[in-house]
């Protein structure tokens, strides 16, 4: 009997565990805020509720929402009190917003938020273009936040960003994120990522900075990566800081979102770029990379144009 070549099997990547690796990781996804806030145009509340379900119904368990940031910074997020109260995420997702400061942990203590998340820059220039502030100004703005979030006993998030390089200041010293770190540490936020906000990182850079940060005392189970792709080495430097230990990586489904303060920056790691490598390493991530690409190409007909995720273009229905 003739094979039949017509049944063609759905491509997967096969599992080739390497020595030393995590069995699991956390993958944190960020398209709903970072990623939707990015975009010229705004996104209805109600496809971005829908959004966050399908990510959730894929196997995603940890979802940032939204930012209860001023809607003249950003209008496309300024519906977060609407998009909260028409969530019904089920129990155990964890659901974080960005409260900027005080005035946004209030509005988002308001709206029922269950996890904040802050954000700082390592480098004054990127602090003044991005926040209107100085690094001592942004942890300060950070500080009530924080210590507002413990007092109804929720955990704080916290982003550097610009720890690989900025574009106007050139190198950073992975000693100066070091110092960012412990203070954000000392006002007691449970988590550090540590944003690679123009891709400029590279694998020897990604191990340099943690092994600063790991000298410190500063473990690696309290900290995350948030790669952008910009020069194409977001997977390279993943995979470099999964052999130092790190567990957590932000990512974008469909690879969603940009720095619109500097220039030349891509979007984010896809999620979907991210899952397959980790699947084909054999590391768990609970999430199933099929319903996660069909959310994203429904997610690009929302917006008008196609992901520029590699998985999620090759796992498109065939149209032959």
């Amino acid at each position: 009997m003739s094979p039949d070549f017509t049944a063609v099997r759905r491509p997967a990547p096969h599992p080739h565990p390497r020595p030393g690796l995590p069995a699991a990781v956390r993958v944190y996804e960020v398209g709903p805020r970072d990623g939707l806030q990015a975009e010229a145009t705004v996104v209805p509340t109600a496809a971005k509720a829908e959004f966050c379900r399908r990510l959730v119904a894929a196997g995603i368990s940890a979802v940032e929402l939204t930012s209860f940031v001023s809607p003249r910074w950003i209008p496309q997020l300024s519906d977060a009190e609407d998009l909260l109260a028409g969530l019904d995420l089920p129990v155990g997702t964890r659901q974080v917003v960005l409260a900027p400061n005080r005035r946004g942990l209030d509005r988002a203590l308001a709206a029922g938020a269950t996890e904040l998340a802050v954000f700082v820059s390592a480098t004054e220039t990127f602090a003044a273009k991005n926040l209107n502030t100085t690094i001592a100004g942004a942890l300060e703005s950070a500080r009530p936040v924080v210590a507002g979030a413990a007092a109804h006993g929720l955990a704080t998030r916290a982003y550097i960003s610009m720890c690989f390089g900025d574009p106007w200041e050139g190198a950073v010293a992975p000693g100066a994120v070091a110092d960012i770190a412990e203070h954000l540490f000392a006002m007691g936020v449970a988590s550090i990522s540590l944003g690679d906000t123009i891709g400029i990182a590279t694998p020897g850079h990604v191990h340099d900075l943690l092994e600063t940060l790991f000298a410190r005392e500063i473990a690696a189970t309290t900290l995350a990566m948030h790669f952008h792709d910009t020069y194409g080495q977001a997977l390279a430097n993943v995979y470099a800081a999964l052999t130092a230990g790190i567990t957590e990586f932000d990512s974008a489904a469909g690879g969603l979102g940009r720095c619109p303060y500097a220039a030349g920056a891509t979007g984010n790691l896809a999620t979907e770029d991210l899952v397959w490598m980790l699947h084909g390493l054999g590391i768990a991530t609970g999430i199933d990379l099929d319903a996660l690409a069909a959310t994203s190409r429904w997610m690009s007909t929302v917006l008008g144009r196609p992901s520029p995720s590699r998985v999620v273009s090759a796992l498109a229905p065939s149209t032959s």
